[in-house]
């Protein structure tokens, strides 16, 4: 099962920093977060980027391997 990291706000709408989802593609990923977190993580989620192991991802449809790490993040502040 991957790993997801949470940071910042979608840290704060999930409410844990860090967890094991069963999922073979982003998509799957994305929509089983939404499920277990509902409503207010679903709404920061799609602004976020993801890094599947380090590397950016923007195709749903991307395999998401067994052992990776998901890191969601979102919009950052900053200057």
């Amino acid at each position: 099962m991957p790993t997801v990291r949470y940071f910042a706000a979608a840290r704060a709408a999930a409410g844990v920093a860090e967890e094991r989802v069963d999922a073979d593609t982003l998509d799957e990923l994305l929509d089983e977060l939404s499920r277990r977190h509902g409503e207010r993580l679903a709404l920061v989620l799609k602004s976020c980027s993801f890094l599947i192991d380090g590397l950016a991802c923007r195709d749903g449809s991307r395999a998401v391997p067994a052992q990776s790490t998901v890191d969601i993040l979102p919009p950052f502040a900053g200057g």
